[in-house]
């Protein structure tokens, strides 16, 4: 029975401790993600917005969302850098011959099909 209370401590206290561990892990590689930012990286902010990064101050980023149009954000908004997606080239499939050959019905048609109980 006297062992009881320490082993109670115990197994509350060390799931919080690797929990905290865990926490400041992910605090420093973000930490380190923000400071790593240059000009030219596409970042997603906490909000959610997507821009590309196009000038750097020791506490801002300033972010182009559209064409000409930047705005300036906190360096801790940078929730990640996202990585370069390849483009791919269109090609001519047989979906895209198919939309093509799509007629358009008639007003009759129309009509019928909106009025079909």
């Amino acid at each position: 029975m006297d062992f009881l209370f320490p082993l109670l401590i115990l197994a509350l206290l060390v799931p919080m401790f690797f929990g905290i561990r865990k926490q400041k892990r992910e605090a420093e590689k973000v930490a380190s993600m923000q400071e790593s930012l240059k000009v030219g990286d596409q970042v997603v902010t906490t909000s959610g917005l997507y821009g590309t990064v196009v000038d750097l101050d020791d506490t801002t980023v300033d972010l182009e969302i559209a064409e000409e149009v930047v705005t300036t954000w906190l360096r801790q908004a940078i929730r990640e850098v996202r990585a370069e997606e390849p483009v791919v080239e269109e090609t001519a499939t047989a979906t895209d011959t198919a939309a093509d050959a799509v007629v358009e019905e008639s007003a009759e048609q129309t009509e019928t099909r909106l009025t079909k109980d």
